[in-house]
């Protein structure tokens, strides 16, 4: 345990703390001004859309075209948008529903869309993970202009399956921040209180299904960047065994640290649980079948382990966990307890390491460009870095405060001491492997996923120690799925997190549809106001 970062940590914990006490005492909630949904199309779940769209009862272009309609409709209030592609994007519709149209007879449209799985089904893209010709700038005033060369490669599996792109979505400066504010594009919003953060690094991606503006999202997550924005936003999210998905495409990117595929995944953001298992068999692409999704696991088989939290001197140095948060775990365990589930609380004291070892984790990438020099092998001087932090700070430079923090902290190592980082490195494999097998290929773990939820603007860096809760299980390489479990008294969503073992990604997506079926799962910001 480094003395230097828990004491830091320890001020930051409880700073954020009353900051947060504050802003919930003091700030009423934003109540979203964009329309409720009115059109049913929007309720429905890919699996749903799929089948209509195959017997004949809707058409592509009319799935695409409510949700062209629903993105105009709220992206005034969420600034989510960064580039959309709708005329495109209708004319893909147009050729989708022609090639339904000549599968005339059941078994051919059942051929078609064993072919073609997404076939005619919009969905939108975090702008990191690389749409072919729209912007590739990444929350870049430098970038300016950068349009993207290719398509990711998870975007192109999507695309290959039938999947119709719309846009692409808000993130923070090279991704390095847990909120979604930028110079370049401003500040994106939570689709349930337009005052609070949607989080980061895929923000924009988690505002739009929020508020039912798209079917699915592609995002990444190097850090919780999939599973916080979803928990502040109320949907579902899931970050891949590491290594499952491929990241070729992505900015920024690594091509000389062959551990970044592992720390980085791309992955599904979508309101339906139910949806992940398909979307993340095409996302896998040829890793498809490490996920034996056929191979089904019967519920009274699982067991459940659960926490609400770090234990001892580790604890104290972290936030607390919001009480509404340790609830909704109680509320998961006692119901699957009832269903006849083994449930049994966890101790973490093995992870009395967790944040250095996070750290480390995060620190030992290599070949990331600096958002300074836009270079990986030429670092900022030291104190251009803190001028611009300064500047930062007081709104006077061309990068944001949050992105170049955590390149400083970069620099100083973390405020850990380089002899002790090999120790940390090696808790690492050992913790992999105890927990590997204390879950198998039957156990789950049940943790917050973060210690509260959306945060006040401007207030990410003060609520910085909770993350590493999320990083943890990047550096691990363990599969995570944040599960949203209805709402706390600000009427803003909470949930928890569900881990499981590498390549066990499937008993996090079927916890995850268990849960969906038994609490409600994703309601909208606003009550629907249906038309006929």
């Amino acid at each position: 345990m480094e003395l230097l970062l828990r004491i830091l940590a320890l001020i930051l914990s409880y700073l954020g703390l009353v900051i947060n006490k504050v802003l919930d005492f003091v700030q009423t909630r934003t109540v979203p001004d964009y329309p409720s949904i009115r059109n049913p199309i929007l309720l429905k779940s890919v699996i749903e859309l799929v089948t209509e769209l195959r017997r004949g009862e809707l058409t592509s272009d009319e799935l695409v075209r409510a949700y062209i309609a629903r993105v105009r409709e709220v992206n005034p209030s969420l600034n989510a948008v960064i580039e959309e592609r709708f005329e495109t994007a209708l004319r893909e519709a147009k050729h989708a529903d022609e090639l339904i149209a000549k599968a005339s007879t059941e078994f051919d449209r059942l051929a078609l869309f064993t072919r073609y799985s997404l076939l005619g089904i919009p969905f939108t893209v975090k702008e990191s993970c690389a749409l072919k010709g729209l912007s590739y700038e990444v929350g870049s005033v430098v970038r300016k202009g950068m349009k993207a060369p290719r398509d990711g490669d998870v975007v192109e599996l999507m695309r290959a399956a039938g999947g119709i792109p719309l846009l692409v979505s808000a993130t923070p400066e090279f991704c390095m921040s847990y909120e979604t504010n930028t110079v370049a594009n401003g500040r994106c919003r939570n689709p349930y209180d337009l005052a609070r953060s949607p989080a980061g690094s895929s923000g924009g991606e988690a505002a739009l299904n929020g508020c039912g503006a798209t079917t699915f999202g592609i995002g990444s997550d190097i850090s919780g960047s999939i599973r916080l924005p979803a928990m502040f936003c109320g949907v579902y999210g899931h970050k891949p065994t590491g290594g499952l998905t491929s990241v070729k495409g992505h900015f920024p990117y690594s091509a000389i640290d062959d551990k970044f595929p592992n720390i980085l995944q791309v992955g599904p953001i979508t309101r339906f649980a139910r949806d992940m298992p398909l979307l993340l068999e095409i996302m896998a692409g040829d890793n498809k079948h490490k996920l034996n999704m056929s191979e089904q696991v019967a519920l009274k088989d699982i067991k459940i382990h659960y926490a609400y939290g770090f234990s001892g001197l580790n604890g104290f140095t972290h936030p607390m966990v919001d009480t509404d948060i340790e609830n909704c775990i109680a509320r998961a365990v006692k119901y699957f307890a009832n269903a006849g589930v083994n449930c049994k609380q966890l101790n973490l004291d093995f992870l009395s390491n967790s944040m250095e070892i996070a750290l480390v984790g995060l620190l030992d990438i290599k070949g990331l460009p600096s958002i300074v020099t836009q270079q990986a092998h030429r670092a900022p001087h030291m104190r251009l870095l803190i001028v611009e932090l300064f500047n930062a700070i007081i709104n006077h430079s061309l990068f944001t405060k949050e992105a170049l923090f955590l390149e400083l902290m970069q620099r100083v190592n973390g405020f850990m001491s380089v002899d002790n980082m090999e120790q940390y490195r090696e808790e690492a494999l050992q913790i992999k492997e105890h927990l590997s097998n204390l879950l198998g290929d039957r156990g789950v773990l049940f943790l917050p996923t973060f210690h509260t939820s959306a945060l006040g603007i401007h207030t990410s860096l003060v609520n910085i120690t909770g993350i590493d809760n999320l990083l943890i299980f990047n550096v691990l390489g363990f599969p995570a799925t944040h599960v949203t479990m209805g709402y706390n008294f600000r009427g803003m969503p909470i949930g928890f997190q569900v881990v499981a073992a590498p390549f066990q990604d499937k008993l996090c997506l079927q916890i995850a549809a268990e849960l969906e079926r038994a609490f409600q799962g994703w309601a909208p910001p606003k009550r629907h106001q249906l038309s006929n």
